[in-house]
């Protein structure tokens, strides 16, 4: 029983990492395509507000509730992907499985918010960048969120033959 609580913990903290570094990731990525391509990164966050907490989403705080939110969102992810691929790579040690299937469950996260979602919670926040951008981004959580599972991964060999 302890056990089972100490591994499910060291789960749930490896998904927060991950969820962490893949949200990171695409602060970062939609930073630089704001500086390179002119669009205001502030409107991207205020998206993110509006299409979680509508009401707040004039106000002049809703950039930094947007980072915020998105944030506690891809912690949530990594946390749900972190779940899903030690269920799913039980006893499997191929880096290639393991990229691959967060990479695919990312891909799956990006067309149910971006093809459904979003566009009935808020419709013009589609529309504030190109696709292809929006498709990076979560693909960019993904080989960040994955490469931290396999730190983990590779850690817990190495502890376990010593």
């Amino acid at each position: 029983m302890i056990a089972a609580k100490t591994r499910f913990l060291e789960v749930a903290h490896v998904g927060i990492i991950a969820g962490l570094a893949g949200g990171l990731a695409e602060v970062a990525w939609i930073g630089v395509y704001g500086a390179i391509s002119g669009v205001s990164v502030d409107l991207v966050a205020q998206g993110v507000t509006r299409s979680i907490v509508p009401s707040f989403g004039a106000s002049s705080s809703s950039a930094w509730v947007g980072i915020f939110i998105h944030l506690i969102l891809a912690i949530g992810l990594g946390v749900g992907v972190a779940f899903a691929i030690r269920f799913l790579l039980r006893g499997h040690n191929q880096v290639y499985a393991e990229y691959s299937l967060v990479i695919l469950a990312l891909g799956t996260v990006w067309t149910v918010n971006f093809l459904l979602v979003l566009p009935y919670l808020n419709p013009g926040f589609v529309d504030l960048l190109p696709y292809s951008v929006t498709l990076v981004s979560k693909l960019l959580f993904g080989v960040a969120a994955a490469t931290v599972f396999r730190m983990e991964r590779m850690c817990l060999v190495r502890i376990s033959r010593v």
